[in-house]
């Protein structure tokens, strides 16, 4: 991304493969990318942002995933969920997060997977709600939701009634009574990004923390903003390797040169399609060609990675010579079951047509 702030940059650059391998930075990465003003970037000023478009912050995304994907999936986490308050109509809610979202004060986690496979006819909601006089009163679990800083997070998360149904959308304070946090998921990458399991036991919440009141009618409305920012994940990746590649070719004539060019080529168009068409609104319309452009994005990564790998040859497999290449690896192979997975995608498409 052009104009990414230097030291953040040099920072990632720095700590790639410690964000990736272990937990030592997950704390403090959501305030680093606030202090260099990231998640600003595609929000309307009227609500603190920079009031630029949403193809903005994917460039943000592709940008940040080009030194880390850590950093760029924990970067996707807090804007995702930004992106489901400020589809709120619960403006109090609203006024009273977001300002600590954009500034890094609060981590936000989307906590929604299992709601999008649960209208998908995949699962069955983990969460459910019975009404009580202070509110609901919810028990279940989120089993893998990203960005949950120890010292301060909201979860995005969507809640069903006692029949497993009807889901509707909170967001869940980390401090709420009932709420327990489980010990980081043993990842074989991306260890630095807060990732783990949600429980919760008789967890009061009032109306004052509801999202939206139908989560069938809520998501379908916030899919662009949380597939279309994924799509930056694999770009990024797809980019770094690629440069990756040219620079073990070292200039020199190889067979990989016209398929590393044609990929190139490919990306450009893909971000090119992708950026107009959040922006112009035609993949809200489209959820069709918005999941293509997803499930595009996970092959687009790995035909990267696999042509770095071509080029780097042996010095892949030398800890010391692969450049990243092992880590970029790991990346392309965890971006195929980041939700909507490839598997959910292709059974999503199925049914569309």
């Amino acid at each position: 991304m052009a104009g990414m702030d230097e030291s953040l940059v040099a920072w990632l650059d720095e700590e790639a493969d410690n964000l990736d391998a272990d937990t030592l930075h997950a704390d403090a990465l959501p305030a680093r990318l606030a202090q260099a003003g990231l998640f600003a970037v595609g929000v309307p000023e009227g609500e603190g942002g920079d009031g630029r478009a949403l193809s903005a912050a994917v460039d943000v995304v592709a940008g940040l995933a080009e030194h880390s994907l850590s950093a760029a999936f924990v970067y996707w986490a807090q804007r995702a969920v930004i992106a489901c308050l400020l589809a709120s109509p619960n403006r109090d809610l609203v006024r009273r997060l977001v300002p600590d979202l954009l500034r890094g004060r609060l981590a936000g986690a989307p906590g929604l997977s299992n709601a999008m496979k649960f209208l998908g006819g995949l699962e069955r909601l983990r969460i459910t709600g019975v009404a009580a006089p202070d509110g609901m009163r919810l028990n279940g679990t989120v089993a893998w939701a990203t960005n949950l800083r120890r010292h301060g997070f909201v979860a995005a998360i969507a809640v069903g009634d006692e029949h497993g149904d009807n889901p509707s959308v909170f967001a869940l304070p980390h401090d709420a009574p009932g709420v327990a946090r489980e010990s980081d998921l043993d990842l074989l990458a991306l260890r630095g990004t807060n990732t783990a399991a949600l429980r919760l036991s008789d967890v009061a919440l009032d109306a004052s923390w509801q999202i939206h009141p139908q989560a069938r009618v809520f998501l379908p409305g916030i899919r662009p903003a949380f597939i279309g920012l994924q799509c930056g994940l694999g770009l990024g990746l797809a980019r770094a390797s690629l440069r990756s590649a040219r620079v073990a070719l070292a200039g020199r004539p190889s067979v990989l040169s016209g398929d590393i060019d044609a990929l190139d080529a490919d990306i450009a168009a893909y971000s090119q399609t992708l950026c107009t068409g959040l922006d112009d609104g035609t993949l809200r319309d489209r959820p069709r060609a918005l999941l293509t452009l997803r499930l595009r994005m996970v092959d687009i990564a790995a035909a990267a990675v696999a042509l770095e790998l071509q080029a780097l040859g042996g010095r892949a497999l030398l800890r010391a010579e692969n450049g990243g290449h092992a880590r970029r690896a790991r990346e392309a192979a965890f971006l195929a079951v980041v939700t909507p997975t490839v598997a959910q995608l292709n059974g999503d498409l199925a049914r569309m047509a």
